[in-house]
């Protein structure tokens, strides 16, 4: 078997809800050790909610401990795990793991060596540092929803939790320059980053064009917000997008749908005039893509190298021939559930190891087996059970 590229990586996963497992994620799909720490469980929903396709997904390439870290036994595990671990992930509000004893500063003195990495609401300091913060409030104040949805509308949010994911992601690449400045320094680092700095981050240029250009973006719609015709547009039988903003594409995407003359037209031979009269060139551009189905549209397009493609539900995707070529999915088996499906990494190293490789873990499956790895002897796993710390 191919040698996986983070195998000797040890990260002990303190995370909860979606933005830490999504960094978590990222390192165990490349063959970290994760060690996810859970509370021990006694409601029923628990296992119910463990074996919806949501966790299944998010927790895969895991072992999980069984630990309650509001004991001193169960901090002095976290300890012996601290001691011998590369990174460890928490996303916790900041007051929280200082009342808990395991922040940077007290766990740095423990292992100088630890990357410590952190996802907070707002930050780890500052008037907001307190608040929780969940993604869809990241979206509204970093300014995501107010640029989505149809000009005039209501402020909306985006289909997808764009703030966690963007945060576990961008904590993902900090944790692996600190493991990689770290070989050169000897010393780990604090590694931050926030749902509502991760949603700014995300807005790029609309950020820009205030910060730069001091305007403020509005919401566009299906169309973009600086180039056009560049957008989403109605055809006979569906929705077709198409990118023919400039130059070559231009004319071409012209030319593909029957209207040559368009790029010299006085009113639309520049991009600021384009820009300037846009709303009659994308209702131009409307009228003629209602006339043909989306494929025979996305056939003609294709024919003269202008981008384009169908807006598909979900299902579409994943039977797309190119999805299909690429593989997003690979399959793991469950004890219980059988084989299920789930989505692969969406990056891929040449001739590397598959990125879903094993199920999210059950409750404390792998508790035993990490605590020998730490010296405790059975009858020490055994007393630790029945004091309930494990």
């Amino acid at each position: 078997m191919t040698r996986l590229p983070l195998d000797d990586v040890r990260v002990v996963d303190l995370t909860v809800a979606r933005a830490g497992p999504t960094c978590v994620r990222q390192l165990a799909d490349w063959g970290a050790d994760v060690i996810r720490i859970e509370a021990p469980e006694s409601e029923p929903v628990a296992g119910e909610r463990r074996h919806g396709s949501d966790y299944q997904n998010l927790h895969r390439n895991k072992r999980a401990l069984s630990l309650d870290l509001k004991t001193p036994e169960g901090r002095a595990i976290l300890d012996k795990l601290v001691a011998r671990a590369d990174v460890l992930v928490e996303n916790m509000r900041p007051p929280v793991k200082h009342r808990l004893g395991f922040d940077y500063e007290t766990l740095r003195r423990k292992n100088p060596r630890l990357v410590y990495g952190s996802i907070s609401g707002f930050g780890q300091d500052g008037p907001y540092a307190e608040r929780g913060g969940v993604d869809q409030i990241a979206q509204g104040m970093g300014g995501l929803m107010s640029v989505t949805g149809m000009p005039g509308s209501e402020p909306t949010r985006v289909g997808i939790p764009v703030s966690d994911l963007s945060a576990g992601l961008y904590l993902a690449v900090g944790i692996l320059v600190a493991l990689h400045e770290r070989e050169r320094s000897g010393v780990g680092r604090w590694v931050q980053t926030s749902l509502l700095e991760s949603m700014i981050g995300m807005m790029d240029l609309q950020a820009a064009r205030w910060t730069i250009d001091h305007k403020v973006p509005a919401q566009e719609g299906n169309h973009h917000p600086q180039f056009l015709p560049m957008g989403c547009f109605q055809t006979a039988d569906g929705y077709v997008n198409v990118a023919g903003p400039s130059g070559r594409l231009l004319r071409n995407f012209c030319r593909a749908i029957g209207l040559p003359e368009l790029p010299t037209d006085p009113r639309f031979d520049s991009q600021a005039k384009r820009f300037q009269h846009r709303a009659e060139l994308n209702e131009i551009v409307a009228a003629r893509l209602r006339t043909r189905t989306t494929q025979e549209w996305i056939e003609a397009l294709n024919e003269l190298g202008v981008p384009c493609g169908p807006v598909y539900r979900m299902d579409q995707v994943f039977a797309d021939p190119q999805v299909t070529h690429l593989g997003m999915t690979g399959t793991v088996t469950h004890p219980e559930l059988g084989p299920l499906e789930l989505v692969r990494n969406a990056v891929r190293f040449s001739d590397g190891p598959a990125s879903v490789r094993g199920p999210a873990p059950e409750p404390g499956q792998h508790t035993d087996a990490v605590l020998r790895e730490l010296g405790l002897a059975a009858a020490e796993i055994e007393s630790l059970r029945q004091k309930k710390v494990v």
